[in-house]
C-alpha cells in the first residue's frame, strides 16, 4: 500500500501543472452523453459518444488495448484522454487518476470525464457546473455520463439498454446511445458520433489493437449512420476471416466467411465476387459462373480484374475454366 501512495504521489508531482481557461477557445464545447464499457467475456473495452457538435469523437473517445478507456466531455479537456491513459498504465486506479486530473485542472467544475480500467474498474465525474440536465451512472463493468440532456432521464435509460443488450460491445454501447436518442439525447438535437472498441490485452502494435473505430463525423442521423457503418463493419470482418482462410488455403473456411459476409451486406459486388472466387477455387464453378455473371454486368471491370487472380494464385482454375468465365 505504501508503495502504492509512493507512485501515486510521484505521477502527481511529475505532470505538469496546466492552467485551464474554462471556456478557452481552444477547448471545444463537446455537451454530449457517452458510455464507458468493458465486454466481461472478451475483455475488450469500449467508448461511444453522440453530440450535437461536429467531429465529437476526435475529442471524447480515447482507448488503449490492455489498460483502459476514457471519455472526457462538456467544455472538454481533451489532455484527460491521453493523460488519463498514461495515469492507469502506471499503475493508478480509474478513482486515483480522476482525481489526479481533477486537482490540477482549474476548469474542474465545468468537466466531465468517465475513466475505466483493464479490469472494469470504474469511476466517474461531473462537475457542477455543468449544463443541465447533466448527470452519471456507473454500473457492473461500466459508466454512462451525459450534459445538457433533454431532461434527467437519459443516462439512466442508457444504463438499462446497456444492461439489457446482448451481442458485441460495439453493439451494446450503440444499443445505450440509441436509447438515450429516445429518451430525449441532447436538447440542441444530434449531430455526429463515435465508437472506439480496444483489445483487453495489447498485441505489441498499435494498428491491430483496435477492434472497432467508426466515427459519423456530420450527419442528421449519427446513430442511424453508425448502426449501418457498424453492421459493414462486422460483414468486412468476416471479408478479412475469409481472405486470411484463402491464404492458408482453407477455402471451405473462407466460403463460409464471405457468406456471412454478403448477408450483411447484400448489395455489395466486391463481397459477392470474392465469394464467387471461393466457389471456383472448391470447384464448384457452375454456380460460381451465376454470380459472376450477374456482377460483370453490373460492372465490367470485375470481369477485368478475373485473369489478374491467376499469377498470385488467388484463383486457381485451369486456364479452360478462366476462358468459360471470361465468356460470360
Amino acid at each position: 500500500m505504501r508503495l502504492l501512495i509512493s507512485v501515486f504521489m510521484a505521477l502527481l508531482c511529475s505532470i505538469p501543472v496546466i492552467s485551464q481557461q474554462v471556456y478557452s477557445k481552444k477547448q471545444p464545447f463537446a455537451h454530449t452523453y457517452s458510455i464507458v464499457a468493458r465486454d466481461t467475456v472478451t475483455g475488450e473495452m469500449g467508448v461511444a459518444v453522440q453530440s450535437h457538435w461536429f467531429s465529437v469523437g476526435s475529442i471524447v473517445t480515447w482507448g488503449q488495448a490492455g489498460v483502459g478507456v476514457v471519455a472526457t466531455q462538456s467544455f472538454v479537456n481533451p489532455s484527460f484522454g491521453p493523460r488519463g491513459l498514461s495515469l492507469l498504465e502506471n499503475g493508478l486506479t480509474p478513482k486515483m487518476a480522476v482525481e489526479t486530473l481533477l486537482k490540477l485542472d482549474e476548469g474542474r467544475e465545468v468537466r466531465q470525464l468517465a475513466i475505466l480500467d483493464v479490469h472494469g474498474n470504474v469511476e466517474a465525474y461531473t462537475g457542477k457546473n455543468c449544463i443541465e440536465a447533466a448527470g452519471h451512472l456507473v454500473g457492473d463493468n461500466f459508466s454512462v455520463q451525459a450534459n445538457l440532456m433533454d431532461k434527467n432521464t437519459v443516462w439512466p435509460a442508457m444504463a438499462e439498454a446497456f444492461k439489457k443488450s446482448t451481442g458485441t460491445l460495439a453493439a451494446r454501447m450503440l444499443a445505450a446511445m440509441e436509447a438515450a436518442q429516445n429518451e430525449g439525447g441532447d436538447i440542441r438535437g444530434k449531430q455526429s458520433a463515435a465508437i472506439l472498441v480496444v483489445k483487453a490485452k495489447t498485441t505489441g502494435n498499435s494498428w491491430e489493437d483496435k477492434v472497432v473505430d467508426l466515427r459519423v463525423e456530420d450527419s442528421e442521423n449519427p446513430l442511424k449512420e453508425m448502426r449501418r457503418l457498424l453492421t459493414i463493419h462486422t460483414a468486412y470482418d468476416f471479408m478479412n476471416k475469409g481472405d486470411l482462410a484463402v491464404e492458408v488455403g482453407n477455402n471451405t473456411l473462407a466460403k463460409e466467411h464471405y457468406m456471412k459476409a454478403q448477408q450483411l451486406n447484400p448489395d455489395n459486388l466486391e463481397m459477392k465476387y470474392w465469394y464467387a472466387v471461393t466457389l471456383a477455387n472448391n470447384g464448384e464453378l457452375n454456380e460460381a459462373k451465376t454470380i459472376f455473371k450477374n456482377i460483370f454486368k453490373q460492372n465490367s471491370k470485375w470481369k477485368e480484374l478475373t485473369p489478374r487472380l491467376i499469377k498470385p494464385k488467388l484463383l486457381t482454375i485451369s486456364e479452360a475454366q478462366l476462358q468459360e468465365i471470361l465468356k460470360l
